[in-house]
């Protein structure tokens, strides 16, 4: 009679750079031969992947963290929470073990210690894309772990450390398994994707024969070859981005930019230790249009920020008017343990600053839904992501990153695969999605 296969249960919370943290660690599980379980009762220990950059992050793991001890008893912590003292551990001291972020090796050994591992990982493959937590049809590469800035807002260096940048041989290997593998977007992240490769001096690699530097536009033209589409996020506003707004307009790259530039006013933005100022970056955006004109401009930023003056927050407002991005999210200011913004005079009264949040959504709202009624009777293209109950293909459009942006719903077109590219017309728009048909329906 042959052993029961090993089970390991797995949850995986935060952003896209814990999800491949995450991905990375299921892929060496799988390529050890253990069985990944979908249920706490079937897995004999649980590995949660934290997050813990916000108040309401860390209440979600510490939950996470709980509700596996109570359905399983046996549970591995890892992610950013991990890195943050031994908070886990007195909250929850038995569990097996803690690591930091990236840490695959200890999360491995720790499994190791209470499953032993089944077989020589040697003598048996995975794919080489690895197991994904996303659809099939697109991915998250990541080519960065850690951050040389040190925003007063944020504690991500103290969490996962300084810059390292992954070699760009790596880089476009994993982006060609995944693409021989089905993957038909990549998204393209990193705690400063604009930073890749300060960290190596932009040292020159080699992938497929052809030298390729460590550095973003390179590294866009390069993945721009793989003939799929490729979208940028997390990207620092440094002076070389304007470099790749060419690569968008001719094509190679979506025309997308997810760019966090967190305040418009110069005093707060010193304050979070951000650069630029908002005439800046009218200027830069007035550019990019001018480049590219079909940009999608994705942005973040913070309301409520120690010392934020009503004054300041009008000029936030004002800023948007100005700038009219086409997708924004927001936060209200939240006090992160370990943030030297804590110390900061001036702390906005919680309600001001969800009043604040709340007008601030307002604004960009109405812009966003303007923005979207223009595009009523156009023709896009879409990537399928799925269909709805009713039979419409729920898709997106160049401009819409999956999750975090809105969708196309599609009417009246026949069965479609996931990762299919169709042309579209807009016949409809809500305050976030938009509404079409295929070009060739005759409804």
């Amino acid at each position: 009679m042959t052993a029961k296969t090993p089970r390991v249960g797995f949850v995986s919370l935060g952003c896209p750079k814990a999800l491949v943290d995450s991905e990375h660690i299921l892929t060496r599980l799988r390529a050890e031969g253990y069985d990944i379980s979908s249920s706490y009762e079937d897995a004999q220990l649980v590995v949660v992947n934290t997050c813990g950059f916000i108040d309401s992050a860390v209440e979600e793991s510490l939950e996470a963290i709980g509700e596996a001890l109570d359905e399983n008893g046996k549970v591995i912590v890892t992610g950013c929470l991990g890195a943050r003292g031994d908070m886990v551990q007195q909250a929850y001291p038995n569990v097996l073990a803690v690591t930091g972020p990236h840490a695959m090796e200890e999360v491995m050994a720790a499994v190791h210690r209470h499953i032993p591992r089944p077989h020589d990982p040697y003598t048996d493959l995975v794919p080489a894309a690895g197991l994904k937590l996303t659809p099939r049809h697109y991915a998250y590469l990541k080519i960065s772990e850690g951050c040389n800035h040190r925003c007063s807002f944020c504690i991500i260096p103290a969490l996962r450390g300084d810059l390292v940048s992954r070699p760009v041989e790596d880089v476009m290997q994993e982006a060609r398994n995944l693409v021989d593998a089905g993957v038909r977007e990549l998204l393209i992240i990193s705690q400063d994707t604009s930073a890749y490769g300060v960290d190596v001096k932009y040292r020159t690699g080699f992938w497929n024969g052809q030298p390729i530097r460590t550095r973003m536009t390179e590294l866009c033209r390069a993945l721009a070859q793989l003939g799929v589409w490729v979208r940028l996020h997390y990207v620092y506003p440094y002076p070389h981005v304007d470099e790749v707004i060419p690569l968008m307009a001719e094509g190679h790259l979506l025309p997308y930019l997810d760019i966090p530039l967190q305040h418009a006013n110069p005093r707060i933005l010193k304050a979070m230790k951000r650069p630029a100022s908002a005439e800046n970056t009218l200027r830069r955006i007035a550019t990019w249009r001018d480049t590219c004109p079909d940009i999608t401009l994705r942005s973040t930023f913070i309301v409520g920020f120690p010392g934020e003056t009503e004054a300041e927050f009008q000029e936030l407002l004002d800023f948007l008017n100005e700038a009219q991005l086409d997708r924004v999210g927001a936060f209200a200011y939240s006090p992160v343990e370990g943030a030297a913004a804590n110390a900061l005079p001036g702390a906005v009264d919680e309600d001001e600053k969800q009043d604040r949040l709340r007008r601030f959504m307002e604004k960009q709202a109405a812009i966003s839904s303007a923005k979207l009624q223009k595009r009523i009777g156009t023709r896009i293209d879409v990537m399928v992501d799925g269909q709805d109950e009713t039979g419409d293909l729920i898709a997106r459009s160049m401009a819409d990153a999956p999750e975090i942006d809105g969708i196309v719903i599609v009417e009246n077109s026949p069965p479609r695969q996931s990762g299919e590219i169709l042309t579209v017309t807009v016949t409809e728009a809500t305050e976030h999605d938009l509404i079409a048909r295929p070009v060739d329906s005759k409804d």
